[in-house]
Formats: structure tokens, sequence, C-alpha cells
């Protein structure tokens, strides 16, 4: 298997792959991509695209190509959400809650073009194509919020994704963009999807809206949940069952 990591945007990004042939080639592709991503969009960096947009520096039409994508997505993403998804906190542009899966799925394509097997991970969120390197699905663990040392249910994945929002490592950093508070009847809630850039943005929406989030996620087509609440009880979708694996 051939593994690499990256502190990239301020997060782990690991690349695997059980095939030796072009994959330094493949991995510096995505890790540039996934710099450029960070340079372009990051709300911390006074250079970045995003920094020039709060500072009304540019106007809509002056915007880059990707970045009316990324607006666009978002402002589906909330019409999709009845609200609880919103890229803009107190007349403050922030789309980190949809770049990530953005990128993610922008680097899964370098990668399907160099070979049908890889795993993407960043920050938690993760796209698998393919088998690993013993020819089976790709093993995801959903770790514990209360003990991160610690997996509570293990998934197999082929062409699927997942993503986690949560407290549990980055503390109460979503909120309900309705009520303007932080959900805190819930610690962690899991979507698994085909494409990341549905199950991340899915998943932020979810875990805003607390414990209804997981009623939200069953009734979309092609999405199961995990959710854990803060007295430690788990609610997991009628289908997830159908991804999870004993690994005793």
């Amino acid at each position: 298997m051939i593994k690499e990591t990256r502190i990239i945007m301020g997060m782990p990004v690991t690349l695997m792959t059980p095939h030796e042939t072009d994959s330094d080639v493949a991995f510096k592709k995505v890790f540039d991509f996934f710099n450029q991503v960070d340079k372009r969009y990051s709300p911390y960096i006074d250079s970045s695209e995003v920094s020039q947009i709060n500072r009304h520096e540019l106007t809509e039409s002056d915007y880059s190509i990707e970045m009316h994508e990324i607006l666009e997505l978002a402002e589906n993403t909330k019409h999709e959400t009845d609200g609880y998804f919103d890229v803009w906190h107190d007349h403050t542009f922030d789309p980190s809650g949809i770049v990530k899966g953005w990128a993610i799925q922008r680097a899964a394509s370098i990668l399907q073009s160099f070979s049908d097997d890889f795993y993407i991970e960043a920050g938690g969120d993760i796209q698998v194509s393919g088998n690993n390197d013993k020819q089976q699905s790709w093993r995801v663990g959903i770790r514990n919020p209360f003990n991160r040392h610690e997996n509570i249910s293990i998934i197999s994945l082929g062409n699927h994704a997942v993503a986690t929002s949560g407290s549990a490592i980055r503390g109460q950093h979503i909120y309900d963009p309705i009520s303007g508070n932080p959900p805190t009847d819930i610690v962690s809630l899991s979507v698994i999807a085909p494409r990341i850039i549905d199950a991340d943005r899915m998943a932020t929406a979810a875990f805003a809206m607390g414990s209804r989030g997981i009623e939200f996620i069953e009734k979309l087509k092609g999405y199961e949940g995990y959710m854990v609440s803060a007295n430690k009880n788990v609610t997991m979708t009628n289908g997830w069952k159908k991804f999870e694996v004993n690994e005793s």
C-alpha cells in the first residue's frame, strides 16, 4: 500500500493506493491542488479570494469560475436544507463548510485519472474508489467522539464517501444559522453518500439541526447517517447496517 500524509489547509490530508505505478506523480498533483485551494479559499489568508470578497475588493464579475461554482453549490445546499446550511455568517463569507468536500471531490477526479483504486481523506472526510491492497472494499472507522482512540462503527466502502461533523475535535464550530446557536444535544453525525461533496455538506447541515438531523438524512435518497447524542446514545438510518462490518 502506498500512503502519504501532509498537513494542508490546517488538517491532515492522506492519500492511499495499492498501485505503485505513477503514484508519486498522482499524489504530487493532488497535494499541489490542495495547496492551491488553501491559498484561494482560506478565510485566514489575507491574499485569498475569500478575504478579498470580505474586504469588498471584488465584485461578483471578478470572482473566479470556481468561486461561482462554490457559491452556486452553497445556495443550492441552503435551499435543500431549509436554510440549515449557510456560508454567510454575520455578513462574513466563509465557504469552509463546502470547500473541503468540493476540494476532495476534485482531488478524487485527479486520482481517478491514474487509478480506479484509491483512498483520499482530508480532515476526517473520506472518498474511496475500488479496492484496497487486499482486493477488498476500503474499511473506514467511525470514531467514538467520547474516546478518539476507539471506533464505534466500522464500515466497508467501495465507491462511496463518508463525512463526519461534530464537536469532538474542533469544539463547537457549527451553528444553527436559524437560531444562531450551536447544537448541544448531539456531538457527532456521520453521513455516507456516493460523493464526498454531498456527504460533507449534508453532514454539516444535519449536525446544525441537532437531534432532528438524523431524520433529515433518513429522508434523503442514497444517503445513510449515524448520530451520537450528547448523552451517548446512537441513532442510525435504516440502511447504515448495510455498510457496517464486524472486525472482531
